[in-house]
């Protein structure tokens, strides 16, 4: 249902984010050679046909990086804030992969300063270009223009979850008119929600009503019409969707599936395990942790010196912790402590002011310098640049029976940074919250999301003097 609106949007999106880039392009082109000092003279040396597949090219690759960000999925721009940081994320992809591929072009040699001006250009044009539609859409939504009217049969969690997910997503055009409940009437005395009738009415409400769409959202407290809703819906010719009543005993975000025509509900969403999504992750969690490695080596060799010399013990310190799919392996870390009994450092939690860090490790521990060895974890697959953090063994079966959702944290490989770290969510911290916000991460993940919680990770590190 809105799946069939949404593609026309994403269309009109993607079009429109099209004609920005080229336009964008243009701007970043005319700026650089018409408005500069050097400007005449740049212009006698430039090949303009050269320029003009440039733009061709950065526009195009650029659509692809929306839409391998997933800019164009229904829940954007429901903030403009996070949608302004999706474009931003989009057009950081966009930039860094032209960098690389022209960094091996051995052909003429492009203005750095076209392109960074484009990517400028672009940020914002298509931030105000998204936010002027947007603004558009929603005008002639609010006239009336293109609405269908939705009848919602039931007024369960279901039902109720639904006539919220349309009004969020108003922007698709749909309005719902009332709702027609079964045996009971499951609303709160003070709901803004509206009863209509009763679902034994509804032949005779249809037929005096102009609905567009039905929806049959009863949950099992309220009865079962779901074989009068079909006959009905049939013999009237209305476009009927179903919702199931799941809800009321399923929490997670499901997906629904389609093999040879038979529907199969995943009652757990998880995007990391699409084949797609996991390799575009593991690519980038190569590329950026090589990165990190060549270019902090320095700070690397330097910190390890620092360590030798102020306490004895190895440089490093592994310690087993539970990843993936409940697998365990061994996180590296600088040692920022004491050397002591493994029983100790495997089942005591640190604290603040533990006495056990030593002088340079506390400096380590507040400024998070004691965690980056794990890109070498991150290398060899064992976790993710981005991710829950990975507990001890102990404390994994200790929450597991403390916390009932707990062990869904490991349905995603376990990262040096995450969304609950970000929120201020480590150390000694409320281990609800941190399920949480591993959970969410876990079922809404993009590559927009990774970077967003990539830029918050330094900011947090020196801000938030708790650490883990």
């Amino acid at each position: 249902m809105l799946k069939e609106r949404s593609q026309s949007f994403k269309l009109l999106f993607l079009f429109t984010d099209l004609i920005i880039t080229f336009l964008s392009f243009a701007v970043a082109f005319v700026i650089r050679y018409y408005f500069s000092e050097d400007s005449e003279f740049q212009r006698q040396f430039i090949d303009f046909r050269n320029y003009f597949f440039l733009g061709l090219i950065l526009g195009i690759s650029q659509v692809i990086s929306f839409l391998s960000i997933d800019l164009y999925h229904p829940r954007r721009g429901l903030s403009l804030t996070d949608e302004f940081f999706a474009i931003s994320s989009g057009v950081f992809i966009n930039l860094m992969l032209i960098l690389a591929i022209l960094f091996f072009f051995r052909g003429d040699s492009f203005s750095r300063l076209v392109i960074s001006y484009f990517a400028i250009a672009t940020i914002i044009l298509s931030s105000f270009a998204h936010f002027l539609l947007r603004g558009i859409l929603r005008i002639l939504r609010s006239k009336g223009y293109n609405l269908r009217s939705v009848l919602i049969l039931g007024t369960g969690k279901s039902a109720q979850s639904f006539a919220a997910t349309i009004k969020k997503h108003s922007i698709y055009g749909y309005a719902v008119s009332g709702f027609l409940s079964g045996k009971v009437n499951l609303f709160s005395k003070d709901s803004d929600f509206k009863v209509v009738g009763k679902v034994n009415q509804l032949e005779d409400f249809l037929k005096v009503s102009e609905i567009d769409l039905l929806v049959y959202a009863l949950s099992h407290d309220e009865g079962d019409y779901l074989k009068e809703a079909i006959d009905i819906s049939d013999y009237l010719g209305i476009d009927l969707k179903i919702v199931p009543s799941y809800e009321e005993i399923i929490t997670a975000n499901g997906r629904v599936e389609v093999l040879d025509g038979i529907p199969i509900i995943s009652i757990r969403n998880i995007p990391l395990r699409l084949g797609y999504n996991r390799v575009l992750k593991r690519t980038f969690d190569i590329s950026f942790s090589l990165l990190f490695l060549l270019v902090f080596s320095p700070v690397y060799i330097l910190l390890a010196f620092l360590i030798k010399i102020t306490s004895k013990g190895p440089v490093f310190y592994k310690q087993e912790r539970v990843g993936l799919d409940n697998r365990k392996f061994k996180m590296l870390k600088f040692r920022s402590m004491v050397v002591q009994k493994k029983q100790d450092s495997d089942t005591l939690w640190t604290t603040k002011d533990d006495p056990r860090v030593t002088k340079i490790g506390g400096i380590l521990r507040k400024l998070s310098l004691d965690e980056i060895p794990q890109f070498i974890n991150v290398l060899l697959g064992d976790m993710s640049v981005v991710g829950p953090r990975p507990e001890r063994p102990f404390y994994v079966e200790k929450f597991q029976s403390e916390h009932h959702q707990y062990m869904r944290r490991h349905a995603a490989k376990a990262g040096i940074t995450g969304w609950a770290q970000v929120q201020g969510l480590r150390g000694d911290t409320s281990i609800e919250e941190r399920i949480k916000a591993d959970i969410y991460y876990i079922e809404n993940w993009s590559l927009s999301f990774d970077l967003k919680i990539i830029l918050l990770t330094p900011w947090k590190a020196i801000v938030d003097r708790n650490a883990y």
